[in-house]
């Protein structure tokens, strides 16, 4: 399958309807604490990013000629006042609301910024690094229970989520999946620490009921074939159910019984995340490489596996689709990657054709900047 191609069902659609009706307000909305100056620096650069969007291979027009109205962010923070009487219906609003929540409190020094007339806290890392603050909640177990933790409150909200967490753990562990066993660190931010677990304790109290959470950890997409590239990404407990695959590359600590039992067809690779080796996964990079070059070559179907089937796994396969694929997602040997100059457009083009097959796909900031340094690396050592 191309990696260019878009829906010609919603070209059609956006033909015919149009992708922006005259009625709609497309300039650009900011918080009131933005700056006259940042604000014309972001409008100079609009045009830039709208032509990088397009060129990234999404199929953009298939989005806009869904939209009934524009697209405008909303920022909410925890210092946000929000009367809930005082909130619009949504059908009177004239955009479609993208709400960006900061879920950090400020902390430590705090940088402040101040214009003429408004101020704001700096927030570092605000909205990433959901480890530090999820509680080990993913996403399909938050939107499973979302409306239990909302009527939680804040008070009992954290107690919810060890809750939840724990009884999904309990689940997994019961079929031999991985679960490991998570631990929080009280908040040093909060004046009481009651609904926190302890350093070190186990989240949750008990595990009632944990066959009828069985919907939060079944996965939709456990395995996901890219297009007719005769490349699988997924989780690697269900490598060894998954049908079709003739080979396996399996990309996490803990080493999986397949690899031994078939040494020729299956590779593990002990990849740690990039917060715990901020080059485990480049140097492991090389052998994935080697092994992926060598079952393609012969018409196998390989599958990338990793823990969660979410980051390295995707990496990986990022790194095979860029160094032996060419753009229209034919295999190639190589030989298109040894004449091309590898750049970020690049790789997000790619990193985009992966997420319209691998739907839940969450690559990591740390372990994408391995790959693209690995390969930018290949490029010059191969004279670009």
């Amino acid at each position: 399958m191309p990696m260019e191609r878009e829906s010609d069902a919603c070209d059609q659609h956006a033909e015919s309807t149009g992708l922006v009706s005259p009625s709609w307000d497309c300039s650009l909305h900011l918080p009131l604490w933005v700056s006259n100056a940042e604000k014309a620096a972001i409008e100079d650069r609009l045009e830039g990013w709208i032509k990088q969007l397009e060129a990234s291979g999404g199929d953009v027009a298939c989005i806009a000629s869904a939209l009934k109205k524009p697209l405008r962010p909303l920022w909410v923070s925890q210092k946000s006042v929000i009367w809930l009487n005082e909130v619009p219906g949504y059908d009177s609003w004239d955009f479609t609301p993208i709400m960006l929540v900061s879920a950090s409190s400020s902390c430590g020094i705090l940088q402040q910024r101040t214009t003429s007339e408004f101020s704001w806290t700096y927030i570092a890392g605000a909205g990433d690094d959901e480890e530090s603050w999820a509680r080990g909640l993913s996403p399909n177990l938050f939107w499973s229970h979302a409306h239990e933790l909302i009527d939680s409150g804040p008070d009992l909200c954290n107690q919810k989520v060890a809750d939840i967490v724990e009884k999904d753990r309990v689940y997994r562990a019961q079929r031999g999946q991985n679960a490991p066993q998570l631990s929080v660190k009280p908040s040093k931010l909060s004046g009481s620490t009651d609904h926190f677990p302890a350093e070190n304790s186990p989240l949750g109290l008990g595990i009632s009921g944990a066959e009828n959470d069985r919907k939060d950890s079944v996965d939709l997409h456990a395995i996901s074939w890219l297009g007719s590239t005769n490349l699988a990404v997924g989780a690697t407990q269900h490598a060894a159910d998954a049908s079709d695959v003739d080979s396996a590359l399996v990309c996490e600590r803990e080493s999986s019984s397949l690899c031994l039992e078939y040494p020729e067809v299956y590779l593990h690779l002990p990849i740690l995340n990039s917060k715990l080796d901020r080059f485990s996964l480049y140097r492991n990079l090389p052998a994935a490489l080697i092994f992926a070059k060598s079952n393609l070559r012969k018409g196998n179907r390989l599958l990338v596996c990793c823990n969660d089937g979410e980051d390295i796994s995707v990496c990986v396969c990022l790194a095979i689709l860029t160094s032996f694929y060419t753009n229209e997602g034919s295999f190639d040997d190589g030989k298109s990657f040894s004449e091309t100059c590898i750049t970020k457009l690049e790789m997000r083009r790619r990193l985009v054709f992966i997420c319209k097959f691998a739907v839940n796909a969450r690559p990591s900031r740390g372990n994408l900047k391995q790959v693209f340094n690995f390969l930018k690396d290949q490029s010059v050592g191969s004279g670009c």
